[in-house]
């Protein structure tokens, strides 16, 4: 898993939520890596709307090749075949996800700026394992308290691959993927720019530039 890892807004318009999600999944079939997940997340729907968006944005998943993970949501997760799922910091725990979704699903684990928390997801079975948040988010309310150092820590203990969140824009996370972030996570530099196309190319060619030898930091 490398490259940009899409994650949705908070809309409630499924329309415009999947016509932005495959612009998107389109530009990224131009690049290597492209988009390597898309995660739907959305905190303030209500059941019927998470199931209608969520299975449409599936379909959409499958027809470009692209994982597809639930935030939060196992019992959705399980309901429509996802392909995995996103757990936060006050949600499921690594090891009860794994034991109720199998071997074969992707479980991710938010991890913040804490490396112990992030040792504890891998071995409980996690997939990958997110950090952040680095910078200031226009959608996430958190605190902005994870340094860069974590990532050269990362590389000597953690064997999964690593994802970067928090305010990512294509400028402010190259330096991240330049210390071994395998993927960054976007919302807002993707959904609310004025170009789709233009800002994932801009994100998956940071991966291009570190395949070909380019210095990016």
């Amino acid at each position: 898993m490398q490259g940009l890892y899409l994650v949705t807004p908070n809309w409630d318009d499924t329309a415009r939520l999947l016509d932005l999600s495959e612009q998107a999944l389109a530009a990224g079939q131009g690049a290597r890596p492209g988009i390597a997940l898309l995660q739907y997340r959305h905190k303030e729907a209500g059941p019927a709307l998470r199931l209608e968006q969520a299975g449409a944005l599936l379909a959409l998943c499958r027809r470009y090749g692209v994982p597809f993970i639930v935030n939060d949501y196992v019992e959705l997760c399980e309901q429509i075949g996802a392909d995995g799922v996103h757990v936060g910091g006050t949600d499921a725990e690594v090891a009860q996800v794994r034991a109720q979704l199998g071997t074969d699903k992707i479980i991710g684990a938010s991890c913040y700026g804490d490396l112990p928390r992030a040792l504890d997801a891998q071995a409980a079975g996690a997939s990958y394992v997110a950090f952040g948040g680095f910078y200031p988010s226009r959608v996430k309310k958190y605190a902005v308290t994870t340094k860069m150092e974590i990532l050269d820590q990362a590389r000597e203990a953690i064997r999964v691959p690593t994802v970067v969140i928090g305010g990512m824009t294509p400028e402010n996370a190259a330096p991240l993927a330049a210390r071994g972030a395998s993927m960054v996570a976007a919302i807002s530099s993707v959904y609310q720019a004025d170009d789709v196309a233009a800002a994932v190319a801009a994100f998956t060619r940071l991966y291009a530039a570190e395949k070909a030898g380019v210095q990016i930091a």
